[in-house]
């Protein structure tokens, strides 16, 4: 038998809630990979992206990251959430395999960039396809291989708005995947160095800005999209491990 090649952790930790997107306030283990394919501008977890945080990350095997799991849970079975950088990039079959048979569940959130087979063995995959401000542009052919690896997982879409630009950019996407469940966000423009999880939140910034995308879609009768906040920020700010 072939010995599974090591996961690069950046952390682990829970249970906490899932603070955004289609599984808001659900509780959650959080899985947090190293490495990124992409380097937003707004980036807010730079130190699981940068590789100049590469020595922070732990090589772990499905068992040892299974083990984490089950004593921040207390052995309760409960959602496990994998995310990143983009936990797409490391091989996360055998966790998701292991976990399902002591009967958790799994969530991955990924930019679409990188298309798995193991997608399908998730209970839920969330694609966020990075919006103009984030400096990135999205290969919608690697994306369209993720939602075909991703049948048999419940696919939702989850935009992040900045501004007028993704506001518009989101509604031509939201056109081409009329079959995905979406939910739009605010995005923090105050995300944290990352070195410094208390680095001040405008959280009246966000609050404004959640205003102006409520009114956007109800004005348009955009009545497809979900707009929600990002719940961790607003009771934590950018502290980590929550």
């Amino acid at each position: 038998m072939t010995e599974a090649a090591p996961i690069r952790v950046s952390e682990i930790f829970g249970p906490t809630i899932q603070g955004e997107g289609a599984l808001i306030g659900v509780p959650t283990v959080f899985v947090r990979t190293g490495g990124c394919d992409y380097r937003c501008s707004w980036c807010d977890s730079l130190h699981a992206v940068d590789s100049a945080f590469r020595e922070t990350w732990a090589p772990m095997t499905p068992d040892a990251i299974m083990a984490e799991i089950e004593k921040l849970s207390g052995g309760r079975p409960l959602l496990v959430s994998l995310s990143g950088g983009n936990p797409a990039i490391q091989p996360l079959g055998e966790v998701i395999r292991l976990g399902h048979t002591r009967g958790y569940g799994f969530a991955l959130e990924t930019q679409g960039s990188v298309a798995k087979d193991w997608f399908s063995e998730l209970d839920m995959l969330v694609l966020s396809p990075k919006p103009p401000s984030s400096g990135m542009e999205v290969d919608w052919a690697a994306f369209d291989a993720c939602i075909a690896a991703g049948q048999g997982a419940d696919m939702v879409m989850k935009i992040v708005i900045f501004d007028e630009t993704d506001y518009d950019w989101a509604r031509k996407v939201a056109g081409r995947y009329p079959q995905l469940p979406l939910f739009l966000q605010p995005g923090n423009h105050t995300p944290p160095p990352p070195g410094d999880d208390a680095a001040r939140v405008d959280q009246d910034g966000l609050d404004a800005r959640m205003r102006w995308l409520v009114d956007h879609v109800t004005q348009d009768g955009w009545f497809e999209a979900r707009v929600l906040p990002q719940l961790h920020v607003a009771l934590w700010g950018n502290k980590r491990g929550v």
